[in-house]
């Protein structure tokens, strides 16, 4: 029996809407930086300890802004703090919506895996009288393992049963 774990058409509408909303979120989140890996490695970490630290230190120094020299920006201290707040509730959002996406690629992969591999052992048996043995001999290459391709008298060999192949 055919797998079919997802089933999924993108209408035009809705593809324009989806490209909309992408273009939407590029644009509003035009403030967003890329780290490079190198910036990203030297850059202070804050972790679930130390946002404590830091959000104690917030509530000090914007109880006690005399205390700061002139050149200390609290205000931005405050704004990256507001900030980053916002974003994370919007990150979770899209955490969980890119994770559906992951998931369903997955899927959509694994169902079109499945179903070639059964439609090729169909193509196995009934090619070989409808004159298929060329594009049968095109596909065994997926499966040819090192040995056998050395061995031309070798058959193609398939995943066993109920293993997932090797996904590439």
């Amino acid at each position: 029996m055919s797998q079919n774990i997802v089933d999924l058409i993108f209408d035009e509408d809705a593809l324009a809407d989806i490209d909309g909303a992408l273009t939407t979120l590029d644009t509003r989140l035009v403030g967003l930086v890329a780290l490079d890996p190198v910036k990203r490695r030297r850059l202070h970490k804050m972790g679930d300890k130390s946002e404590a630290f830091c959000r104690l230190a917030v509530d000090v120094l914007s109880g006690n802004p005399q205390i700061l020299p002139g050149n200390f920006d609290l205000a931005a201290l405050q704004r990256d703090v507001a900030a980053l707040d916002v974003l994370r509730v919007r990150m979770v959002r899209v955490q969980r919506l890119y994770q559906r996406m992951v998931d369903t690629e997955m899927a959509l992969g694994s169902d079109i895996m499945s179903n070639s591999v059964e439609g090729y052992n169909y193509l196995k048996v009934a090619g070989k009288s409808a004159g298929l043995d060329g594009p049968r001999k095109q596909l065994s290459a997926r499966f040819k393992s090192k040995r056998s391709k050395n061995d031309p008298d070798d058959e193609d060999v398939l995943p066993a049963a109920g293993r997932a192949a090797d996904g590439e």
